[in-house]
Formats: structure tokens, sequence, C-alpha cells
């Protein structure tokens, strides 16, 4: 019996397994491309572009240094890429990841590691530098729930928590995908040249 295909093609030639991912065939710019595209929210946002992926992980990684403005490079870069699996998966709301089960878990664990170790990062974060990025991208689910999801403050609270004073001032706008996949590109770059600026 003929084995399912599980690979996809990228933009860049690449051929990804989802199954078995290896850092070597995983491209910034096709991570960056994928989620400029993938919408947050299934798409149920206002404006005239779905809020994607890119630019939710662009607001987390601001987040996680407005926490702790003291949070090591590397882990800002984490902060960054702590959704890229996402450029080959999608974006599954939490009712529904629970409903697939442990596998889509399981799979999203894999890509993680691919991806932190074609970055220079550990296949697996540190416990306290996983709890502030979570703790980040917890605010930046606040933010979207009531400024462009349609969730009232009531409702906001109680799915993700009161919200803490480093969101002050932070507006999201949905933006064109071109625009948010060349500001991941430039703030992955600027992150890989500070952290070689500082070895």
């Amino acid at each position: 019996m003929k084995q399912p295909r599980a690979w996809q093609r990228m933009l860049s030639g690449r051929r990804l397994d989802l199954l078995d991912p290896t850092p070597m065939d995983i491209e910034l710019e096709d991570i960056a491309h994928g989620l400029a595209f993938v919408a947050r929210w299934n798409g149920q946002t206002t404006g005239d572009w779905p809020y994607s992926v890119a630019e939710h992980s662009l607001l987390v990684e601001t987040l996680a240094g407005r926490l702790d403005p003291r949070f090591k490079l590397r882990w800002r870069l984490a902060a960054l890429l702590h959704d890229a699996p996402e450029y080959v998966i999608g974006d599954m709301i939490s009712p529904v990841k629970a409903a697939v089960g442990p596998s889509y878990g399981a799979l999203d664990t894999r890509l993680t590691a691919a991806i932190h170790l074609r970055f220079g990062l550990p296949a697996i974060l540190p416990k306290s530098v996983k709890t502030l990025i979570k703790k980040a991208d917890t605010l930046s689910a606040w933010l979207e729930a009531t400024q462009i999801a349609g969730f009232t403050r009531t409702e906001a609270d109680r799915f993700f928590g009161r919200p803490t004073p480093e969101i002050a001032g932070i507006t999201i706008t949905p933006r064109p995908p071109r625009e948010v996949r060349a500001d991941y590109i430039a703030r992955h770059a600027q992150l890989l040249a500070e952290i070689d600026a500082q070895a």
C-alpha cells in the first residue's frame, strides 16, 4: 500500500518532511511567507486584511521585551519564532487543537525543534523562557481579542486573564501580507546580527 505524502514543497524549493523535519530543510523566507498568509482567529477579525501569525509573532517578541527588558536576545529570537511551525501546519484555534488531540502537539514539537536548531537555539527551551514567551503570547491574545476579534474586555479577562501594564500604547492594525513578511524577515535579521555582535 502506498504511503501518503508527508512532505511539502516550499517556494524556496525545499521539501520539508512533516513527520521527520530537519534543520537543513528550513528557510526563514519560507517561514515568513507562510506565517504572513496564515490568519489568526480563523480569519474572524476586523479590517481589510487578515491578522496574520507573522504579525502576532512580531507583537509577542515586542511584549517579551517589555515584560523583561533584560530578556536575552536569543530568547527574543525564540519569541519571534514561537509559532513558526504554523507556516506549514496552520493556526488552529485552541478548541480545534483540543479536538485533534496529542498528535497535533507532537507534530508541533518536532517542527519547533528543527526550527530552533536551524537558527542556533536549543531544541527545547528552558522552562523559564517558555513561561515568559507564553505570558507574552497570552497578552497578545488579549489585545487581539479586544481590538480586532470582537471580544468584550470581560470575555477577554475570563479567557486570557487581566492584562498587565506592558500592553500600554499598543494598537493592532492588520496589514497586507507583503508588509508583514518584510518586517518579520527584517526583525529576524536584526536579532541575528545583534546576537552575533554580542558573541
